[in-house]
């Protein structure tokens, strides 16, 4: 897959878009939709994070239920086909990569039209048995467990982007958080795997997006792209609407281009 940039162009596609199903975020399709074209967008794609085939008896409060996966399909096929002349709509989940139900996940994905998942680690190894990565911790082991099970996520070669690569609550020494973090970009260079600017963490006033995590990713060569992370409709918008956003992204070095991740 390859990041394409045109320097000076508005932002034409946002890959990171979630529905009521998650449990935390509001608003019809139609809304998210009906904002990203008066925003100017060109492709919008819902990336609504996944249902895991968890053990009976565990219920996520984070996620669709595998029973509203086909309604979910069925509901954006239709907008696919109403929005046609005005936008594209694309069919996508925001998907953690786990151990033990990786493999099974990508076998009932497979069994649908999915343009397109991308990579939100939120949890190491998982939802169950993990811990979650925004949680604040100095503890450096952690931190290493975060980046090295991200790495092996990105190396199945399935995701169309890294999401929130820096969601990890690190609060520990800028050197040693940098260190450790620098083998994402790493492998992002390697990989050709984008790593995603998220608005919705800098609205939301989050440890993330971090300037000094980006510009060493940036000096390091890795390709960027930006995501809404929309969980209301208004929040589908073009970088100058979100308040501070485009003096974040000058200081570590990123210009916004179109935005288009073509998925090869």
């Amino acid at each position: 897959m390859t990041f394409v940039a045109m320097e000076g162009a508005i932002m034409l596609a946002n890959y990171h878009t979630h529905t009521v199903r998650c449990g935390h975020a509001a608003g019809r399709e139609e809304e998210y939709i009906e904002h990203a074209i008066s925003q100017g967008f060109k492709i919008l794609g819902f990336s609504d994070h996944v249902p895991q085939p968890f053990p009976d008896g565990y219920v996520s409060g984070i996620r669709m239920t595998m029973d509203e996966l086909p309604e979910y399909i069925k509901t954006l096929m239709a907008l696919k086909d109403k929005y046609r002349n005005d936008i594209e709509i694309l069919i996508g989940f925001e998907v953690e990569y786990t151990v033990k139900y990786f493999d099974r996940l990508m076998d009932i994905l497979g069994e649908y039209p999915v343009d397109y998942i991308i990579q939100g680690q939120h949890n190491v190894p998982d939802e169950i048995e993990g811990f979650y990565a925004g949680s604040r911790t100095d503890d450096e082991g952690r931190l290493r467990e975060y980046v090295n099970f991200t790495i092996e996520g990105m190396k199945t070669g399935v995701f169309a982007y890294l999401a929130h690569p820096d969601l990890i609550n690190y609060t520990g020494s800028r050197e040693t958080f940098l260190k450790h973090m620098s083998k994402i970009a790493e492998a992002s260079v390697e990989l050709n795997l984008p790593l995603e600017v998220n608005m919705y963490g800098f609205h939301d006033r989050r440890n993330y997006p971090r300037s000094d995590f980006f510009r060493m990713a940036v000096d390091m060569g890795a390709p960027i792209v930006i995501g809404c992370d929309a969980h209301i409709p208004w929040l589908v918008r073009q970088p100058e609407n979100l308040e501070g956003f485009a003096e974040f992204l000058k200081q570590c070095d990123i210009t916004p281009g179109d935005n288009i991740v073509s998925f090869d």
